[in-house]
């Protein structure tokens, strides 16, 4: 085997070596029983980015608006972390996203029940205010965060 075809696939990632050995993962969310494409398929990461921009961004403005007297930066996010878990929390508990989910067509579901409760959305946002879970993912595309809570983040 060529060295350069063996690097190509360890940075292609494990779903582009498991098609060279035969092996087919099928698509993300396959196994969740979700469709490949249009609406309730799988949030992809640039629009679940975006819209984490979008959130804290607002976050922040609310945060230099409300808190400061909008003249001066504040001296730690702590306030912009407190709105921002607040926010998630109670628009992901009622009505399933977030000013940023709707601005790019993307709702939070549990899975099987479809509606996600408050116990779930606790267990979201504080694994999702951690970071860590957030940027770890599975093969179909959820983050830690979204495991662990029994959730997943759909194209509406």
């Amino acid at each position: 085997m060529d060295k350069r075809q063996a690097i190509g696939s360890w940075l292609s990632g494990p779903r582009a070596a498991a098609e060279e050995a035969g092996v087919d993962f099928g698509y993300r969310g396959e196994q969740l029983g979700l469709p490949q494409a249009g609406p309730g398929s799988i949030a992809r990461p640039g629009r679940r980015i975006g819209a984490f921009a979008v959130d804290w961004g607002l976050c922040l403005l609310v945060v230099c608006g409300l808190i400061t007297d909008g003249y001066e930066v504040p001296r730690s996010n702590n306030w912009a972390f407190l709105v921002f878990f607040l926010l998630s929390l109670l628009t992901v508990s009622t009505i399933g996203l977030t000013p940023g989910k709707r601005l790019f067509g993307l709702r939070v579901i549990a899975l099987g029940t479809r509606t996600v409760n408050p116990v779930r959305a606790v267990l979201r946002t504080v694994m999702l205010c951690l970071l860590i879970p957030a940027v770890i993912w599975d093969r179909d595309g959820r983050g830690l965060h979204d495991r662990l809570a029994g959730t997943v983040e759909v194209r509406i």
